[in-house]
């Protein structure tokens, strides 16, 4: 069988990161430091709570995952937010955010 002569992509977190579903950026807000990522939504049939309104939402709907970058954190600390109530949050009185 002959070789290939193509070279092999090497995975970097950029790749990694779409491959997940999307660029993953930081925010400061007051309440610290968080890694965001917009979610175009998949197939899979999934409902998440919004932290910020309460709401029941499925995940084939765009949507925010949102998980403090403060190293404390693990995947169980993800969230799944509507993009609107994410851009809202620092708005919003307490107890509608989490943490």
């Amino acid at each position: 069988m002959p070789r290939s002569n193509r070279r092999r992509r090497e995975a970097t977190s950029l790749s990694i990161d779409r491959a997940l579903g999307g660029m993953t950026r930081t925010e400061s807000h007051p309440d610290g430091e968080w890694a965001v990522r917009r979610v175009k939504g998949s197939v899979a049939p999934r409902s998440y709570l919004c932290p910020g309104c309460q709401q029941v939402f499925d995940g084939t709907r765009p949507h925010i995952v949102a998980w403090p970058t403060d190293g404390l954190g693990s995947v169980a600390d993800r969230r799944h937010w509507h993009t609107t109530c994410w851009q809202a949050r620092n708005r919003r009185r307490p107890g509608g955010a989490f943490r």
